[in-house]
């Protein structure tokens, strides 16, 4: 039977994945001169636990740079050697080997046994450095790790349930006993079989249960993971508070009385008010025979007996207590030993308060409920044809359904909503690299990292923002020589902002800069042949540097210089159904905006009317609606179409115009206007009637057909027809370009 590896690791895919971006980070953002302490322990944990992990199921590639990395981060966060910037940048480049050897276990990737070897090299030899021979010889101190008689060990019985394939986890849980040899001394009580995966072992470690349940819960189901503690340490003979250690040998009295005192002279120890000092021979009340005189025997001969909870134990004399010697107590009979610790807290599953769920699953729960709009829209459709008074129930309760489908909508879309601090978190390290290779100093500042957006929109726009990033790097911020001739800082800043706006996510890339040379990119295009005049707006010079090929570096590098970056945005970002925006002042910096749609899925459209067509407007761009009247109509400077609201002329759209509608209204005062606004512009669009308001599951136009000038998209409605989804601001585009020749 074929063992499908990728669904029994994936648990450990993703915790590594999670582990490497948290070192990432935390390197990124210590500052060797100063480092802090709890920022150093969170380094060495994340190191650690990736170890262990990987050497648990059998990834020893991974385990092998990682040990090397633990081994050289121990000694930072023990105080034996400073954190230095050679170590900071091992360690990123050890975190990029690890992300390739990842990506190559999850079969994404080749893996890059040479880079794994190099990195490998140079943390050794880091470690090798931190062995200063002038410096004082450490002294000698029992090891950590004895397990013949461990200083401070205690004994953990741990039961769980492999989960995975019954195969592939009976073949990983040697691992898990090898990983969990490196703690203590472990002995396999109850190993798993194909048949049965239910497991029970021993360990005497020095390590808390937390430790041991981090490393079983990658192989183990969470919910039967139980550790239970055993035994205590040897020299300090800890009992929780509840009984003293016992030097003299006492009879068990099953916790009805107090041991008896070895002589009459002696302390009886405190008895917490219950009981008075008993002679030697106890009165029994009648319950026992008559115990006969405890013999004299020394007090740290006897084993510990325990007495339920109820008593202390009898105490020697202070002179013997004082010169009593600790008792050596080997591992092997802290089993049975009388004192009982209580079971170690492990954390419950339910308290992370998350489960993983695969994103597959996740987009077929929305693709089901976008299913679930289209069957509601077209049941009210159906009943509106239906007496209200006749059918009242039924009418009631669609519109029960209707408010229960919102509901349901919006919560499955927040599942599917991510804040944008995951595409921002990868760009400290590409501003790092980039900068120190271009000689520039250069500070990335975010704003606004947890606004959310789609997950598929998350995965999307990270290239091509790091193309812009790259960019602003390369072309927009000076070097620190010229910086300092200009009257600037030094140090350049490059920002990174996100927000809500109109329904979409505006991400903007912007520096301080030298901004674009417009005369340059002119003579540029004019070199090229393209059609450009002196005569042309900003806008439309900036746009240019969008164009395939183009770019305005005087020499080729290996960062820039080929023309193959901008236009790749461009065409990404408008596969997305997004635009981009470039606006820039020469000698102040550069902002690059980008505007996408919230969500791909589903959104809330006014649907309208022109001739026998339907078409859905995204509700998050209409102002508001009007009826013209005909004095509101002008026409300025040979602009045939505009319209007076409030004072402001506004251009205007004839939807019956731009997609050639045979039978529509014509007539201004027997049509609607729809004020509309887009990238803070605006227009009317000229209409025959308003439909109504309601939900709509968009369905990509261009996967099914291809893509059409001022569609965004196509809908399903309630009769089963086919509505087109308007793109807004191209159509407003469209209206203002015209409005250069009313000025």
């Amino acid at each position: 039977m074929a063992i499908d590896m990728s669904q029994f690791y994936q648990v450990f895919f993703e915790e590594a994945a999670e582990h490497l971006a948290s070192m990432e980070a935390l390197l990124l953002a210590i500052d060797p001169a100063a480092p802090d302490t709890e920022e150093v322990n969170a380094l060495f944990r994340a190191a650690h636990s990736i170890k262990g992990s990987s050497g648990t199921f059998g990834f020893q590639d991974m385990m092998e740079v990682t040990h090397i990395l633990e081994t050289m981060l121990d000694r930072v966060r023990k105080g034996e050697a400073p954190l230095t910037d050679d170590m900071v940048d091992a360690s990123l480049v050890a975190g990029d080997v690890l992300k390739n050897l990842l990506a190559a276990h999850r079969g994404e990737d080749e893996a890059d046994r040479a880079a794994a070897e190099a990195i490998c090299h140079r943390l050794e030899a880091l470690c090798r450095a931190l062995e200063a021979p002038s410096a004082p010889p450490p002294v000698p101190v029992p090891a950590a790790r004895t397990v013949s008689a461990p200083v401070c060990s205690t004994g953990f019985d741990l039961y769980f349930t492999l989960s995975g394939d019954s195969n592939a986890a009976v073949d990983g849980f040697g691992h898990l006993v090898d990983e969990l040899g490196s703690f203590g001394l472990v002995e396999t009580l109850a190993a798993p079989t194909p048949e049965n995966r239910e497991c029970h072992l021993r360990i005497i470690t020095e390590v808390d249960a937390d430790t041991l349940c981090g490393v079983i819960d990658f192989v183990a189901d969470a919910a039967s993971v139980r550790i239970e503690a055993f035994g205590s340490s040897a020299d300090e003979g800890e009992a929780y508070g509840f009984f003293d250690e016992v030097l003299a040998p006492v009879e068990e009295a099953y916790g009805l009385f107090e041991p008896l005192p070895e002589a009459a002279g002696s302390s009886g120890g405190e008895a917490y008010g219950f009981f008075s000092d008993l002679p030697v021979v106890a009165e029994p009340y009648g319950f026992f025979t008559e115990l006969p005189p405890l013999p004299d025997a020394p007090a740290a001969a006897a084993p510990e007996e325990t007495a339920y909870g109820l008593f202390e134990p009898v105490a020697v004399p202070a002179a013997e207590s004082e010169t009593a010697s600790p008792v050596e107590v080997s591992p092997a009979p802290v089993a049975a030993s009388a004192v009982v610790r209580k079971p170690a807290a492990r954390p419950a599953a339910s308290d992370s308060g998350s489960i993983r769920v695969s994103v597959e699953k996740v987009d077929q729960m929305i693709n089901l409920v976008g299913e679930l709009v289209i069957t509601q829209a077209m049941l009210t459709q159906a009943a509106s044809n239906v007496d209200p008074v006749i059918f009242e129930r039924l009418i009631n309760g669609l519109a029960q359904l209707e408010r229960n489908t919102r509901d349901l909508q919006e919560s499955v879309m927040s599942i599917r909503m991510m804040p944008i601090s995951v595409v921002f978190s990868r760009f400290p390290r590409v501003v790092r690299d980039l900068s120190q290779k271009l000689g520039k100093q250069v500070e990335l500042k975010t704003i606004g990292e947890t606004t959310e957006m789609d997950k598929s929109l998350v995965e999307r726009i990270t290239d091509p923002l790091t193309h812009l990033v790259r960019n602003s790097l390369d072309h927009g911020l000076e070097t620190p020589e010229r910086r300092r001739a200009a009257g600037k800082p030094e140090t350049g800043t490059i920002t990174l902002s996100a927000y809500h706006q109109s329904g979409n996510i505006v991400i903007e890339v912007g520096d301080d800069g030298a901004g674009l040379n417009r005369a340059r990119i002119l003579a540029k295009a004019k070199e090229r042949g393209m059609p450009v005049t002196d005569a042309m707006t900003d806008q439309e010079v900036w746009q240019l540097i969008m164009e395939p090929g183009f770019s305005t570096a005087e020499q080729v590098t290996e960062v820039s210089g080929r023309g193959v970056g901008m236009d790749v945005v461009k065409k990404n970002i408008s596969a997305m159904g997004g635009r981009i925006e470039l606006d820039s002042v020469t000698g102040v910096g550069t902002r690059i905006t980008v505007r996408l749609p919230l969500t791909l899925a589903i959104l809330d459209g006014m649907s309208v009317g022109v001739g026998k067509e339907t078409y859905i407007i995204p509700l998050g761009y209409v102002m508001e609606s009007m009826q013209p009247e005909r004095g509101m109509m002008k026409s300025v400077s040979g602009v045939e179409r505009l319209i007076q609201v409030r004072g402001e002329y506004l251009p205007v759209v004839c939807l019956h115009d731009v997609f050639h509608i045979q039978g529509a209204i014509t007539d201004w005062s027997k049509g609607i206007m729809v004020v509309l606004e887009a990238d803070g512009q605006s227009a009317a669009l000229f209409i025959d009637q308003l439909i109504g308001q309601h939900q709509v599951v968009i369905k990509s136009l261009e996967a099914n057909y291809r893509r059409v000038p001022g569609v965004g998209g196509a809908t399903i409605m309630g009769d089963g027809r086919v509505a087109l989804i308007l793109d807004v601001p191209m159509l407003v585009g469209m209206a203002r370009r015209v409005m250069p020749a009313a000025a």
